[in-house]
């Protein structure tokens, strides 16, 4: 019998490549263990994502600055902040980010998707993936498909990390099979600074990055095998220990996430306020 294929998400992906663990306490334990509190980045992150998802889903003409405060206070999401002070100075700083972002865009554009699913097969993958917008350009060989992600962390961003992420890459590789139109450039849309950092992906480079989330599924399916078997879950999964430990929503269920200080679920907004 053909092996099965290993049905992924980005997410699930770099779950593993971050943390064997993590990804064994998200999707191999049942019941899972239980999570530790919601992050106020997170909730900023949903929120603003949510908003310019709904700012194309409004008529072209009435896509301006003045439709955002409506359309961020309906999608806002409350969890996670320090108090109620912490919160209205963030929902602030996301209205700022969201009017001089939607001021650089030409309401009258409409993408080939918005919190658009695309999906695709390989050898080893049942890839599907939700990209946060997908841009219809004209290149120099014809029409294409733009990968644009939207970020709202704190750090900015350069070319490598367009580049280097696989899930803009895998995102551009189904894109191209569903709107069959090439699709190589990703760009990372960093709100907080109003920058946008690209990367011009080739045949080449996408294949690698498909070798490279193949392999990890395969790593993936071996470590859940063998635990089948009968194998120590913890030799299989194990921990990466490092920074990252701080912010797992695991922490307080894995010995060694507790030897790592615990961060706030509100630490990564705290810039906003102190610089309100």
């Amino acid at each position: 019998m053909p092996e099965r294929l290993f049905v992924c998400t980005p997410s699930k992906l770099g779950a593993f490549a971050d943390c064997p663990r993590r990804y064994r306490y998200s999707y191999v334990d049942r019941p899972a263990p239980p999570k530790g509190p919601p992050w106020a980045h997170n909730s900023l992150g949903a929120s603003v994502h949510t908003a310019l998802k709904n700012w194309y889903a409004v008529p072209a003409d009435s896509r301006d600055e003045s439709a955002l405060p409506r359309l961020l206070k309906a999608t806002w999401v409350r969890e996670g902040y320090r108090d109620v002070d912490q919160e209205r100075t963030t929902y602030r700083a996301a209205l700022r980010w969201l009017e001089t972002y939607v001021h650089g865009l030409d309401p009258a554009d409409e993408p080939l998707g918005v919190e658009r699913v695309v999906a695709t097969k390989t050898a080893v993958l049942a890839f599907n993936g939700r990209a946060d917008r997908i841009d219809a350009r004209r290149g120099p060989d014809g029409p294409e498909a733009v990968i644009v992600d939207y970020k709202t962390g704190r750090s900015g961003l350069d070319a490598g990390d367009a580049r280097g992420s696989q899930a803009l890459a895998l995102y551009a590789y189904a894109a191209s099979r569903v709107f069959r139109r090439p699709s190589y450039r990703v760009e990372l849309h960093h709100l907080p600074t109003a920058t946008v950092v690209s990367h011009e992906h080739t045949e080449e480079s996408l294949a690698r990055q498909v070798r490279r989330a193949e392999q990890t599924a395969r790593d993936i399916m071996a470590a859940e095998k063998a635990v089948a078997s009968g194998a120590d879950p913890d030799a299989e999964f194990p921990t990466n220990p490092g920074a990252l430990c701080s912010w797992c929503d695991f922490r307080k269920s894995c010995p060694t996430g507790q030897d790592v200080p615990a961060k706030d679920p509100w630490t990564a907004v705290e810039h906003l306020t102190a610089t309100a």
